[in-house]
């Protein structure tokens, strides 16, 4: 906690939550409940990314320039019982996971997607192409015709193995929270953040690497010489891509450039978890309604109770539960922000102080048109 403020209050429009975060609280504002929203979503949450990081791993080693990767959700097992649980969409939903894995692609950032660029990728990726083409003359034919694509294909391998890397952390990060609120240890919300932070940190030089087996043999497309870590080059990249920008949703807004309903710059995208309006979820077309679908099968019993309050009960349990996921990425978000900012939250050096009002006025400016206002009021 910041026992001496040097500097003046700031006159920022969102100065009370840039105090808040001096004086050492969070984006979401403390109370029982949404710690007990923060952490329950958070459970469920941590249960799903289990599922969703490994089915990413198993494509990206295992479905490697398979072009009609019909079964790539099955992670290698396939029964005609898994199949019809399939079709009857009795399963989780892995196609958000590849959503947010596209939004990481094409939005890029950090050092793997200028890696993704360098001569020793292509050199990499190449000798994997050429070794899992060897006897194949229509994907030779193929290569030889356009030869961007299967390189542009490997890139997407990259992304699919850095997303599971970085959820594999996530994860038990997530579950471990719930643990502790179980045992009584986790009771505020700067608890959920410093909890985050604290794993956050610990993963953070986390060598981030990529390999295929083809034929018995090993090749390395990123090797650990390459320099990727957890925290730069997957963690912040994706808290940009999937937090702040993503995409508009299908059937919402006209991609049509003559309507001007999406900005003409990705990094002006302002459609990212943190600003997507809950109301959508549950209508066709909009992907985290997939997510919210999913996290429904694993609520811990208090939070599951909580949405059964009157009026609507749990006939709006997936807006609930969207809300309630808002505020917890607002709680992770947070975290980065914390553990990216240039001087501790309890420094007492007037310059350093100015130089954190100034590092969070900038994140407060990014956050004006996101839902940041509307969880300060504690009730779902």
């Amino acid at each position: 906690m910041v026992s001496t403020r040097n500097i003046p209050p700031s006159t920022h429009p969102l100065a009370d939550i840039i105090e808040r975060l001096e004086s050492g609280g969070a984006l979401l504002p403390d109370s029982p409940e949404n710690v007990m929203e923060v952490v329950g979503i958070l459970k469920s949450y941590g249960v799903v990314l289990d599922a969703y990081w490994r089915n990413l791993i198993y494509i990206s080693e295992h479905q490697f320039l398979v072009l009609f990767p019909f079964f790539k959700y099955f992670n290698g097992e396939i029964s005609l019982g898994k199949l019809l649980r399939h079709w009857w969409h009795d399963r989780i939903n892995y196609e958000f996971a590849e959503y947010c894995m596209k939004a990481m692609f094409w939005h890029g950032g950090g050092k793997l997607d200028a890696y993704l660029d360098t001569p020793e990728f292509c050199d990499r990726a190449q000798q994997a192409i050429q070794a899992k083409l060897r006897g194949n003359l229509m994907m030779q034919g193929l290569a030889k015709t356009f030869p961007g694509f299967l390189p542009e294909q490997v890139r997407q391998m990259v992304y699919y193995s850095a997303l599971g890397q970085f959820w594999r952390v996530m994860s038990p990060m997530f579950l471990t929270l719930s643990d502790r609120y179980d045992r009584g240890e986790i009771k505020t919300i700067p608890d959920v953040v410093n909890h985050v932070l604290q794993g956050l940190v610990a993963a953070a030089d986390k060598p981030i690497t990529y390999a295929v087996n083809i034929r018995g043999q090993e090749y390395e497309i990123i090797p650990k010489s390459a320099g990727l870590t957890f925290l730069m080059d997957t963690a912040v990249p994706y808290v940009e891509a999937v937090f702040f920008r993503s995409f508009p949703f299908m059937g919402t807004v006209s991609y049509n450039a003559q309507a001007r309903q999406i900005p003409p710059e990705q990094e002006l995208f302002p459609y990212g978890a943190l600003y997507a309006d809950p109301l959508p979820v549950g209508g066709a077309g909009i992907p985290p309604t997939l997510l919210m679908q999913d996290m429904t099968h694993f609520l811990p019993d208090y939070l599951h109770t909580f949405y059964q309050r009157p009026p609507r009960g749990e006939n709006d349990q997936r807006v609930k539960i969207c809300v309630s996921f808002q505020k917890a990425m607002f709680c992770v978000t947070t975290a980065a922000i914390l553990g990216l900012m240039p001087f501790p939250a309890s420094t007492a050096d007037p310059e350093q102080q100015q130089k954190n009002r100034a590092y969070l006025e900038s994140w407060m400016n990014r956050l004006l048109e996101s839902r940041l206002l509307s969880v300060q009021v504690c009730e779902v």
